[in-house]
């Protein structure tokens, strides 16, 4: 069959409804009709220049044009040469055939008829208002029903009204919970089994204590960021005997559909994408200010939940056993406290612990930052200059992502031992004022305030983008942004652009807060070494006799991270080595761990 013939056919489609065979007259092998001539000239490419292309008489043509597409074809020589004339075969419903030189017939590839599924509509025509409407409505449902909330570019609901103000309740009648649409929780409990399967840790802890229930009558109040893999660990937590009230430790990062699927479960979530700040506070209170509902657990993350409950209620921690911190900001906080004498309950640092820090802080940035990136900005990493402020494990998984795409990174330390391990990782250590009028992108994970001012704001260069990767938004001086001189302009959800007098605009992402978790996603299975990390911290602190563990901040014992390490190695198939007895007494230690003194740094 000739390309020239198959181009020609291909060029007919339409997307429309197409006449079938029983519509159309038998074309025989030396007529052709003048209605089906005037088809070819429109949609047929042979007739280019003659009105009697489909006539023998243009045979002459179409070979001069078929020379030139043979070229691209590999067999072209031995191809069956055929006319123009095409027919209609009744028989086969419609098919349509080629009359080759010998009068033998050819059949042409069938061709499938494109259909919409709800109308049939044709391009070439305008939408009317109403199928505009309609179209943009069913867009904005899918993206609704099929989307992770954290990365989405619009609202997960079309609703502008205050969960504040609704009354919502779920399939069993339990209305304790505030969230933003409670008709999503399939999506979200489907969400929830994705992660389960990138959690093996607290999966198998489900298994191996769900029997002795170590958390039976423990009362846990929680403040996280409110995702699937947070999902996993409060039904876990759940499953060993907890029960538990929850509320979000960031106004971006929640997924509005597992909110709802934790709510349809029956634990009492409050918390939605896109909370205000009196939001944020309000739905700590309602966790915490509950008649005949006393917590004596807190898991935090950022240390705000326990800064609510010593500002509002300090005589709760009269029952509280203890507390759990996850955060860099928070365990700063939970030393003040200690230092100055103000704490009145044991507190583990999860953060500092090692399946903490050398995993989820260094791994799951290193993956994390370049996905926010992408989502937000669409921005190409190579060859940008980059400065990342603090080169903790954080900034170290954020430096080694941009430099493996080809970024020149800089990097702000002020510590000593940081900076020399920035300098043997190939950084240039700078100080942010020699490099600001020049970088592309500006991202901090400090820890600390004010890293970023208005200075270093008004001499950015002209589309600098900006954002943080620490827990809190004090690192970006964002409130001095907020002058009448200074104009903001909202280019997609957590995307800003300000804009400054003369024209030139920085990016900030999501207001200064945690890019990773306000943009887009973080990986399950690390979070699972921290989520399984923030479990035991819990069973510990709760089951531990009186006198254990004073009013001080604690890690978690080398034993119980070398526990959570293990939990996770079946997933890699990975098999320890074990100790000989003879080698176990040569290095003084005991055959099941702990392998490293608590000096040790990994």
């Amino acid at each position: 069959m000739s390309v020239q013939v198959v181009a020609a056919k291909m060029a007919e489609v339409e997307l429309k409804d197409v006449p079938t065979g029983k519509d159309l007259p038998a074309v025989s092998p030396v007529e052709t009709p003048a209605s089906e001539g005037k088809s070819l000239a429109r949609g047929d490419p042979q007739k280019a220049g003659s009105s009697d292309a489909a006539s023998p008489t243009a045979e002459p043509s179409a070979k001069a044009g078929e020379g030139s597409l043979a070229s691209l074809a590999p067999n072209h020589a031995k191809m069956p040469q055929a006319s123009a004339m095409k027919r209609t075969d009744p028989q086969q419903n419609g098919g349509e055939a080629f009359v080759n030189r010998d009068g033998t017939v050819a059949e042409a590839p069938r061709m499938k008829k494109i259909q919409f599924a709800d109308q049939k509509q044709e391009f070439n025509k305008r939408p009317s208002k109403i199928g505009r409407r309609s179209l943009s409505r069913s867009i904005s449902q899918s993206s609704t029903d099929s989307y992770s909330s954290a990365a989405s570019y619009t609202d997960s609901s079309d609703d502008e009204t205050s969960p504040r103000d609704k009354q919502q309740k779920n399939s069993k009648g339990n209305g304790d919970f505030c969230i933003k649409n409670i008709k999503q929780a399939d999506f979200g409990r489907r969400e929830i089994e994705i992660a389960e399967q990138e959690m093996p840790a607290l999966m198998a802890l489900r298994k191996r204590a769900q029997g002795e229930k170590p958390l039976a009558g423990a009362k846990v109040v929680g403040c996280t960021h409110i995702t699937a893999q947070t999902a996993v660990l409060m039904e876990t937590l759940s499953a060993l005997g907890a029960q538990c009230r929850w509320a979000a430790c960031n106004i971006y990062s929640t997924q509005n559909e597992v909110a709802a699927a934790l709510a349809e479960g029956g634990f009492s979530v409050f918390a939605w994408k896109g909370e205000s700040e009196d939001d944020f506070w309000w739905c700590i209170d309602r966790c915490v200010n509950v008649e005949g509902w006393q917590p004596n657990m807190i898991l935090d993350d950022g240390g705000d939940l326990t800064h609510w409950i010593y500002k509002k209620y300090p005589n709760m921690f009269k029952k509280i056993k203890g507390i759990v911190e996850e955060s860099v900001t928070g365990v700063h906080r939970l030393y003040q406290l200690s230092k100055a004498g103000k704490l009145c309950v044991p507190a583990m640092n999860v953060n500092d612990s090692v399946t903490k820090q050398k995993f989820d802080n260094l791994y799951c940035c290193r993956e994390s930052i370049l996905d926010g990136l992408k989502r937000t900005t669409d921005v190409m990493f190579g060859g940008k200059q980059v400065v990342v402020c603090g080169y903790g494990e954080v900034g170290k998984g954020c430096c080694a992502a941009l430099k493996a795409m080809g970024s020149i990174v800089y990097v702000t330390e002020i510590d000593p031992i940081c900076a020399l391990q920035a300098c043997m990782d190939g950084f240039r250590l700078v100080k942010l004022n020699e490099v600001i009028r020049q970088v592309d992108i500006v991202i901090t994970c400090t820890g600390n305030k004010n890293v970023v001012v208005r200075e270093y704001l008004d001499r950015m260069k002209n589309g600098c983008i900006v954002c943080n990767m620490g827990h809190s938004n004090t690192e970006i001086d964002v409130a001095s942004l907020r002058t009448p001189e200074l104009t903001w302009e909202r280019v997609r959800s957590q995307v800003d652009h300000v804009i400054w007098p003369d024209g030139k605009r920085i990016v900030l992402l999501a207001e200064g807060r945690l890019l990773n978790l306000s943009c887009s996603t973080v990986p399950t299975f690390v979070l699972s070494i921290t989520a399984t990390t923030q479990a035991l911290a819990l069973i510990e602190l709760y089951n531990a006799p009186e006198g254990r563990y004073k009013q001080d901040v604690y890690l978690l014992p080398k034993k119980m991270d070398e526990y959570v390490a293990s939990l996770h190695l079946p997933t890699f198939d990975a098999h320890l080595t074990e100790l000989s007895d003879e080698q176990a007494k040569y290095l003084g230690l005991n055959k099941n761990g702990p392998f490293k003194p608590n000096y040790y740094r990994y």
